[in-house]
């Protein structure tokens, strides 16, 4: 669920009675598109996101932490110019347009004091955070918009700031039942909830559904609603007007009971949900925290890991078409023992082929039925010349049969290895994970080291390997990475542990700790052996097979690719990935 105006409502609500009369302490922007306030108010320290990602727009109270880059952007440095020590005087919204305003005020060059405003435009991939000086003029944006976008509204540095264009929505706050009955006059053909969110600004389809839901005439068409239905409908609408306009919010999470997946947020119960398990938050931010935080974080792994994922899908894909010459290949030269054959025929029955014949029968000597093979001959060439022309095309191929073998290793090698990158990109789940593995594909000359001012002297934050417990208590460990892999199998894992791993199929190691006596509860082994599924290529896959062995008997060939190993004396379970037994595994830091 996408943030509407009545969740906007009740952030601002929230922020107003916390954050109104505190200071702005320090201004970050972790993100291209993220920007974090530290705020001091009321004695506390606050820290305040404010975020223009275009899948998860929003603002809020954050605990989430991310890493700072080494030279703020220039947005950044602007906020910090004009905002640095700032109060904040006020935090509104237009009617329930997805748009917040905070007013803050400070001493300029000057000693003057100077009014801003920071706004947030909520509106999925045209979302922005503006900075505007009191006569609303735009001192920056983080996202610039030019004429050649957007040819109706620029946002740019010395425009003046205007609201985004309106759709001619009605402010449910101010709306009366006149102008209400009003709507139904070109409204003929339309469902309730599209009629309902369509007409009235702030209100997504979700809670269109929920007012028409109390209503008792959810999917049904206003051509249907009599005059009591429509009364009904109306006065739907005005209680939620009077909760947004009495502040009577109640942020709760709504789950699937079954599996607990989250469906929906509200800042209000909601009647059609009741079946549903609930779970309320006395404060929207901590909601949205929790609702997002994986999102938002998924995303910009996806963004970050973007480039890394096409360099190593370029190269998969050189490989495969690598193989297929190869294959092609090796069908052209698969009559290499024919050639040498009709050499020897040749040489046998040298006296009986005279020059300028252009074919000769022989018979096969090795065939045990005598068979005749008729030999095509080159009529410009001497007997003996036919017979060195097929063993030099034999010679050739053997040459290249040797060739291949080794070559085919090679890239059947190092196509495995691409797969099993390509597989720890896809799981990464943090951005440590990623600059593990982008070390590793320059390390394996796949990817350039970049040396800029803004990576100079930033340090790697390590990534270690997650860390499960089984519901029989034993430690269960997965790499996230093929370095990773190496150090956790090589490294450190003790002898008599169990190793696991999809057969034949990129994937991470898995490591089952069992203080050394070799043996794990049958539980164990599948609940390892799902995360090994569930952290593969195979992650939808059904009955897929894992290997386990003990760790002693896992070696890594010298020389092989970061997270190749061989093993032997292993046992096979098969398995199909659960992600929900995954999310439901104890999980340790």
């Amino acid at each position: 669920m996408a943030l509407d105006g009545i969740t906007v409502s009740n952030i601002v609500s929230e922020l107003k009675k916390i954050i109104v009369g505190g200071h702005t302490d320090k201004i970050y922007q972790p993100l291209k598109d993220e920007i974090i306030l530290s705020v001091r108010s009321k004695g506390k320290a606050l820290k305040i996101i404010l975020s223009a990602n275009p899948s998860h727009p929003r603002i809020h109270i954050t605990n989430i932490q991310r890493d700072n880059p080494i030279t703020a952007p220039m947005f950044c440095m602007v906020l910090r110019k004009y905002l640095s020590g700032s109060k904040i005087t006020d935090i509104r919204q237009p009617g329930l347009e997805r748009i917040v305003i905070v007013d803050l005020e400070s001493l300029n060059e000057l000693g003057d004091m100077s009014v801003k405003h920071l706004i947030i435009e909520i509106m999925g991939k045209y979302s922005n955070i503006i900075l505007t000086d009191e006569n609303m003029r735009i001192l920056d944006s983080i996202r610039h918009v030019s004429h050649e976008v957007s040819s109706v509204r620029e946002v740019l540095p010395g425009k003046d700031y205007v609201y985004p264009p309106s759709q001619n929505k009605k402010d449910l706050l101010r709306t009366s039942y006149a102008e209400f009955m009003s709507l139904f006059e070109n409204a003929s053909g339309m469902k309730i909830i599209p009629f309902i969110y369509k007409n009235y600004t702030g209100i997504s389809p979700v809670m269109a559904s929920e007012i028409s839901f109390r209503a008792n005439i959810d999917k049904c068409y206003v051509d249907q609603l009599d005059e009591k239905g429509k009364k009904a409908l109306f006065d739907s609408l005005i209680s939620v007007s009077e909760d947004i306009i009495n502040e009577r919010f109640s942020p709760y999470l709504i789950k699937e009971s079954k599996n607990g997946k989250v469906i929906e947020f509200s800042s209000f119960y909601m009647q059609q949900y009741k079946s549903f398990e609930e779970i309320p938050y006395n404060s929207v931010s901590e909601l949205l925290e929790d609702f997002y935080s994986e999102k938002d974080n998924a995303y910009h792994i996806q963004q970050k890991a973007h480039d890394m994922r096409h360099l190593v899908v370029v190269n998969i894909e050189r490989c495969v078409k690598k193989k297929e010459i190869q294959s092609k290949t090796l069908k052209d030269i698969s009559s290499m023992d024919k050639w040498k054959l009709k050499g020897e025929l040749i040489t046998a029955n040298i006296y009986a082929i005279k020059k300028g014949m252009k074919k000769f029968k022989a018979v096969n000597y090795y065939d045990k039925n005598m068979s005749e093979v008729e030999i095509s001959l080159d009529e410009n060439l001497t007997p003996s010349e036919n017979a060195q022309r097929y063993y030099n095309k034999y010679n050739k191929a053997k040459r290249t049969l040797v060739a291949l073998e080794v070559q085919k290793k090679q890239n059947d090698d190092e196509l495995d290895y691409l797969e099993s990158v390509l597989s720890a990109i896809d799981s990464s789940t943090e951005e440590s994970d990623l600059d593990e593995i982008k070390a590793e594909l320059v390390n394996q000359g796949l990817m350039k080291k970049k040396s800029t001012a803004k990576n100079r002297g930033r340090k790697i934050k390590k990534s270690k390997p997650l860390h499960y417990i089984s519901s029989d208590g034993f430690d269960i460990f997965v790499g996230k990475s093929n370095t990773q892999n190496d150090e956790l199998t090589i490294h450190t894992a003790r002898s008599n542990d169990i190793w696991m791993h999809t057969k034949k199929i990129p994937g991470s190691h898995v490591i089952v700790s069992t203080n050394d006596t070799g043996k794990a509860p049958d539980k164990t082994l599948e609940e390892a052996a799902n995360l090994a599924a569930y952290y593969s290529k195979a992650k939808t896959g059904t009955n897929v097979p894992v290997d386990y062995t003990l760790r002693r008997f896992v070696k890594k060939p010298s020389g092989a690719k970061p997270g190749m190993v061989i093993y032997e004396t292993n046992s096979t379970i098969y398995i199909t990935p659960n992600e929900l037994a995954v999310e439901n595994m104890k999980k340790s830091d």
